[in-house]
Order: C-alpha cells, then structure tokens, then sequence
C-alpha cells in the first residue's frame, strides 16, 4: 500500500461530510437516502438492557432498502458512466425482485399465520409491510421516472435508442413484423380469460400482457393474457442502423396482437409482471433424503403466493380489480409502474459494445509472491515460505485460489483435497479440478451446501457430478447452512504430512470473484490445519467438536469469542490502554452484538464500522454510541470481505472469514473466521481498512436518524476511491 499512514488520517478526516463548503449536485441527491424509522429519544442510560429497547435498533428490511437506494444513486450520479449507470438501475431492479421473493414473502407469511413476531425495532408483521410499501413506493416511481425522464434520453443521445414502437419508420416496423412472424409468433399462446377458461397461471418474474378484445360479431368484451417469452432478448434490436437501436420485445408483440386474436378488435393492451414467494420449506427433521426433499421443495416453489404484482399505470380500474382478485392479493401489494417493467434487463444494455461509456475494462494482476516465484516452484512452496493474504477482484482469483486446487489436484504428494462449496460458478473449475483429483485417486471429500438460496438447483446437478466421480459428498449439518469457505489440501513431504489451508470470505466462484471484493490468506500453519481437520470431520461425521486452537466457529464458539473480544477492548478503555475497534462486512443484525458495541462507546472506546449493506445499529446518538461511526461503500465492485481488527491495548488482533455479525451467521451457519498472525499481514489489512474509512467517492455516512450521506470531496480535495486505490496498486493507469 503506497499511502501513508498519516496520509490516510488526513484524507479520512477530510473526508467528513460534516463540512462548511457549498452542497454538490451529488450531496443535493444524497439528502433523499433515507430510511423510515422510528423516531429516536436520546437517552444517557448506562446501566438499562439496551437489546430489549426498540429505539435503539433501525428495522432491518428498511436499513435493506436504503442500502438499494444507494445502489440506484449510483445510476443517477452522473459521475457514473453511462452503460455503467444502466447497469446500476438493472442491479436495483434485480435486487429488489429478490427482496420481495425473500424477505417481503417471509414477513406476509408472518402476517397471514397470525404470528404476532415482533422485531427488534418494535414492528409487527402488519406494520412491517405497512412501512416497507410507504418506503418502496416513492423509490421505485424514483427509478422509473428518472429512467424515462433523463437515463433513457441520455442513452438516446449516445446512440443506445430504446424506442416506443410507434417511433419506428415503416421499413423497420416491416423488419419487426417479419420478426414477430419468425420468432415469436410459433411460441405464444394467448389465453382467454372467461367462465370456459380458468385464469391461467402466471410464472415468477414472468412479463406478462393483458389484452383487451371485442368480437367485431357480436360486440362481446374479454380479456386474455400473453406471456412475454423469456427465452428471447427483452430488447428487439434493429439492423442496419448506424448506433444501437432496440425495441422492448412486448412492443413488438403488442402491436401485432391481430396474428393472436383474428377477427377480433385490439382495444387496448397493458403489461403486467408478478413475484412469487420463492422461499423453500424443507422439513429437515421429515426427510429420508434431503435432495429428493429439495428437487420436491423447487417444483412446489414455481406456486408460491404472489406477493407483488408490478403494472401499467394507465390499467382500467376494471382490470385492475380483475387481477388482483385472480391473483389474490391487496392492493397493497401492487406497485404502479410508468415506463417500462423490469429494468432488471437493463442489465443487456450495460454490455454493449461502447466502451467509452463503460467503466475501463479490469483484468486482476498475480500476486507478487507468486509472480516473482522461482521457476519450477510450485505453490505449496511458495506457501511454506509464510504465510500470505489474496485481495479479490485486484488480485487473481485463478492464479491463486484455483491453481491451489488445480495444482493438489494433479500434485503426486498430494493424498486429501476437503473444500466447502457454498456457490459456485456454472461450468466451475475448481468442481472440475476436484473431479479430476478422485480420478487420480486422491482422497476428496466436498461439503456441498444444497440449500444456498437461489442455487439450489445448480448445487444438486455439481453434488450429482461429484459423487458420480467418486468424490465424497456430503451436505452438512441438519437445520444448519454451511457458509464458511475453506480448503484443506494434506500432502506427503518426506517422512511428514503437511497441510495446506485456505480460508476465505467469498464463494470458490471464479465468475463472482471478478467483481466481488474478498480476501484470502494461504497458510500451512500446524494449528490452522488441525482447526480444519477437526471442522471437516464435525461436518462430514459425528462430532460434537467445541475447542478449536486458532479458528472462531459458528456455531460452536464465534458469537462467544466476538463477545469476549469487544469485552476486551472494554476492559482496556477502562483500564487506560489503547481500544478501537473496526469492523468491515456486508450486514450488522445481532442485537446482542449491538449492545456490546453501545456498552463499548459508552465507555470510549471508538468504533468504526464499514457495512456495505443491513445496518440496524444507530451510529452517533449521545450517551449512547458517540464513538461509532458507520460507513457504506457502493462502488463498482460489491464489498464482500469481512475484516475484524480489535486494538488491544497496542496488541493489535485482526480477524477474516465468512460470517456476518447477524442471528444467522452466528447461531444457524457453520461459518469460520480465522486469526491472521503474521505481523505484516496485520499491517497489511489494517492500510485495507483504513484506505476504506478514508474513502470520499464511494463512502456513505450513516447518521443517527437513519440518514445516509454520501461523502464528497472538500475544495481543493483529490477523490479518494478505496477501490480505484487497490486497483492502482498493480496497474498504476487505474489511478
């Protein structure tokens, strides 16, 4: 890291939004990034059971819906490159399909069970939901007005045309229908919707058209349903123009209605779009075989309820009645939408070929300790010369990670390879890798986690793979997931077995290791090999494993050890000794974690927090956490590390592993966090934090009311972009 350390002090200070200088355009935008919440009353009460007090805790699906706020600004902040802002409103979109699907799908099931579940914060289901929808309403009217408004214009003017049909001269509408007579007519089916024909059903996400027809016989009004078919493009593009010029592919449908419906008369046409409940209910306690239960778990999934229907805002009052009634739902569950539905597939658009309007292209550089490596070394050398930490997406994924399970895979000295599989990507090298080391007749034992949400069934048709290949499979504890991401690679050296570790925060996933920002560390470490040999037999046998020598596992001994830990930090504000705490990850849930951190501000022990996305702690309030300060990075990759550092009294200890500080990570995952030792290792992840806190691009401030403040340069300040600086670490032009 070339920054100093007082350099960074006097960026990170400079970076304050708590400054005199005049508001940017960017701050102007930045004043609407807030959260409902309840109203807060400032207490100086040491001595009270904070985690029982309700006010002291932002609600955790709002603090979820201002972290996608800040994911649309980056569509809106003209700062972004333009492709680069359509991909924003595209990952916005697609985000908040998953919300719904999730999180909006388990609190109605709360509501319609009668279950009087109170949250944190003090919310029932009931008005959980009231207060989701007053939040969502505005934000998404946001997104589609300013889509219309001014990104689709702006597209326009840069030659990405998205166009209404009716803007299409004569000899491009011939194009289309010729089209629509190849490729989309052969898969329609219109279906009436009358007392002979049952309301069809409508699929998850599915785009849909209801049409209006009148029989030009006998005058007769009905409606039907066509399915926009997902197997197409959702942007029809048109030949022989000189930029990038498209039509929405229900467009081209709509107005060609009259192949469907002969002799009927076209009234009029409204699209519409539905989300399912697409949370799965596996009865691990009932099931003889937890794949077979899954497989049954996936197909009743196609039929979950409805939870939010996404329409044209100009649908008759009529139709509208029709279908929320067919659909079963309440009005509060319909989203009016002006413009075009689902904008996750702006996400084609952002592709395009333009580069002078998409962020530069980023290929990761190798690490040094294994671009400079002798010739012949191979990277079990490497390892035993120390330990040494990986920074995804800025250094290689398939340099280090995969060549580790590439090379023990063909490594004659090598007898056992045991990994976690949590996601992975399609065609995935490390599964390939590790197939091929059970036909070299290694011992290969993977823990596959079959209830990873939304890939399930792409790690069933991997588990299948594996077994078929020989490879010991197996998945994981009853009622427990298994997130950790952990490798064990045991080798024959001499009269001696050495073993191998990696453990990460992010997924073996080559494609999402491009993108998302996750570290590493390799190790042949004694007591870490141990530490994951007694873990790998508490998940693939009958262990009740409670003691592990370096490593914090969930759900043994981590929420115990996090405790103890911030605890010390107490103890040594108490006692007169240096005390902070930083902690970097994707979501902070816990209440019992929380009320730790407040029992430390309390005493003054300073607290930064860097959480990119839920954060239900109020940072800032007097008497009660004056010392915490929490901050958001949205950028172009998505922050996924998890980076613990505790001060310790000038003992400096840092931590990084898989898990969250949330209920779930802490009481219902196996999840492992491991200690880094080695004192440049500390050096080196206590600069990462640090170069994040000093952040003035990316970085989002969070204030005590739930406000988020996007921070921007003072005056006469260089921008400072945590992940511009660790891109320009190995390749100095991204600086």
């Amino acid at each position: 890291m070339t920054s100093t350390k007082q350099e960074l002090s006097k960026k990170r200070a400079n970076a304050s939004v708590e400054n005199s200088s005049a508001p940017s355009e960017t701050q102007e935008s930045a004043k609407n990034i807030d959260v409902v919440s309840p109203k807060l009353d400032v207490v100086d009460k040491k001595d009270e059971k904070l985690v029982d007090r309700s006010l002291y805790f932002f609600n955790r699906e709002l603090s979820w819906i201002a972290f996608n706020k800040r994911v649309l600004h980056e569509g809106i902040d003209p700062r972004t490159a333009l492709l680069e802002r359509a991909k924003f409103f595209a990952i916005f979109s697609t985000n908040l399909d998953e919300f719904f699907m999730v999180r909006v799908a388990r609190v109605k099931k709360k509501f319609s069970e009668q279950l009087d579940i109170i949250t944190d914060d003090g919310l029932n289901p009931d008005k959980q939901l009231q207060v989701i929808r007053k939040a969502l309403v505005p934000l998404v009217k946001m997104q589609h007005e300013f889509f219309e408004k001014t990104l689709r214009p702006e597209l326009h003017k840069h030659g990405v045309k998205l166009l209404d049909y009716k803007d299409i001269d004569k000899k491009h509408q011939h194009y289309l229908k010729t089209y629509f007579q190849e490729k989309l007519f052969p898969v329609l089916t219109p279906l009436a919707v009358d007392p002979a024909h049952p309301f069809p059903y409508i699929s998850n996400l599915s785009l849909n058209l209801v049409v209006i027809v009148r029989d030009r016989e006998s005058g007769e009004q009905n409606f039907a349903r066509v399915k926009v078919p997902n197997v197409l493009p959702r942007f029809v593009k048109i030949p022989a123009t000189d930029d990038h010029t498209f039509v929405s592919l229900e467009q081209v449908i709509a107005h060609n209605l009259e192949a469907l419906f002969p002799g009927m008369e076209i009234l009029n046409y409204y699209p519409f779009r539905i989300t399912r409940d697409a949370e799965l209910d596996i009865e691990e306690e009932e099931a003889d075989d937890l794949i077979s239960a899954l497989q049954e778990e996936l197909r009743k999934q196609k039929f979950g309820s409805v939870v939010r229907m996404e329409i044209a805002t100009d649908v008759p009052s009529e139709i509208r009645k029709e279908l929320i009634l067919q659909l079963g739902i309440t009005e509060a569950d319909v989203y009016d939408i002006p413009g075009l539905i689902g904008l996750g597939d702006l996400m084609a658009i952002s592709f395009l070929p333009i580069p002078e309007h998409q962020d530069k292209p980023w290929k990761s550089v190798t690490h040094p300790r294994l671009r400079d490596a002798a010739e012949g070394e191979n990277i079990f050398d490497i390892i035993r010369q120390g330990d040494f930490l990986v920074h995804h997406p800025y250094q290689s994924f398939t340099t280090t990670v995969q060549r580790f399970i590439e090379e023990a895979a063909k490594d004659a000295n090598v007898l056992a390879i045991k990994q976690t599989l949590y996601r992975t990507s399609g065609d995935s090298p490390i599964v390939h890798a590790l197939i091929r080391a059970a036909e070299n007749g290694k011992q290969v034992a993977v823990l596959v986690e079959l209830k990873a949400r939304f890939d399930e069934a792409n790690n069933i048709l991997w588990a299948k793979k594996l077994e078929n290949a020989g490879v010991h499979v197996v998945y994981g504890l009853k009622n427990l997931k298994t997130h950790t991401k952990t490798a064990l690679v045991v080798r024959q050296e001499g009269d001696r077995l050495v073993r191998y570790v990696h453990i990460g925060t992010g997924n073996y996933n080559p494609k999402t290791a491009r993108f998302y920002s996750d570290l590493g560390i390799f190790s042949c470490c004694d007591d870490l090999g141990a530490d994951l040999t007694d873990l790998f037999n508490y998940l693939t046998g009958y262990s009740r494993q409670r003691e592990y020598r370096k490593l914090l596992v969930a759900p043994v001994n981590m929420r115990e050890k996090f405790l103890q830990l911030i605890q010390r930090e107490i103890e040594h504000q108490k006692q007169g000794y240096p005390s902070y705490i930083i902690a970097k990850m994707n979501s902070l849930v816990d209440p019992e974690i929380i009320s730790a951190l407040y029992e430390a501000s309390q005493v003054g022990v300073n607290i930064d927090l860097i959480i990119r996305g839920i954060c239900c702690i109020r940072p800032k309030v007097k008497g009660l956490s004056d010392r915490i300060r929490v901050i958001s990075v949205i950028g172009r990759f998505l922050e996924h590390s998890r980076i613990f550092y505790f001060s310790n009294g000038g003992n400096e200890q840092v931590y990084i592993g898989s898990a969250d500080w949330m209920p779930r990570n802490l009481d219902a995952r196996v999840e492992v966090i491991t200690p880094i030792e080695d004192a440049s290792l500390v050096k080196e992840l206590k600069q990462i934090l640090e170069i994040v806190l000093a952040d003035n691009r990316q970085a989002w401030d969070l204030k005590a009311d739930g406000t988020y403040i996007q921070r921007v340069p003072k005056d006469g300040e260089p921008e400072m972009s945590s992940q511009k600086h660790f891109m320009s670490q190995g390749r100095p032009e991204f600086a």
